[in-house]
């Protein structure tokens, strides 16, 4: 699988990241309360394949329910570009919606249910080994 190197960022600007990630983006639609409200699509990649590069000192850490999620969102706009997911602890949970000229029409969505969250992330573990 080929990796192209994207870029990507919240809504002022002020935080700024890279991630090398296949030319095909396959992502995710979850149902959770956080992702449902806020329209994320995930992508996970290793920390090897990800790089904030500007604005790390704009970003504002929020945990719920288990404490195991780390979300990150820009202080300034609002806008959580990345997390760590509670899914994969080891790796970095990319917003397909806040890489620099994505269009949705481009991305391929799965549905994520989270109410069946065990049987839903054995069917998708693959994602993040690749």
């Amino acid at each position: 699988m080929a990796l192209v190197t994207r870029q990507g960022g919240c809504h002022c600007g002020a935080v700024r990241f890279s991630v090398q990630a296949p030319q095909r983006l396959d992502v995710l639609d979850c149902n959770c309360s956080i992702c449902r409200m806020t329209g994320f699509l995930h992508f996970i990649v290793p920390p090897s394949r990800f790089a904030i590069t500007a604005g790390e000192a704009q970003l504002t850490e929020y945990r719920f329910n288990t404490g195991t999620a780390r979300h990150f969102f820009c202080a300034r706009c609002g806008v959580r570009p990345f997390y760590v997911p509670r899914s994969n602890p080891d790796g970095w949970d990319i917003n397909a919606r806040c890489l620099d000229g994505v269009r949705l029409d481009e991305l391929h969505i799965a549905p994520f249910d989270d109410h069946r969250r065990d049987e839903a992330t054995a069917a998708i573990h693959h994602l993040s080994q690749a």
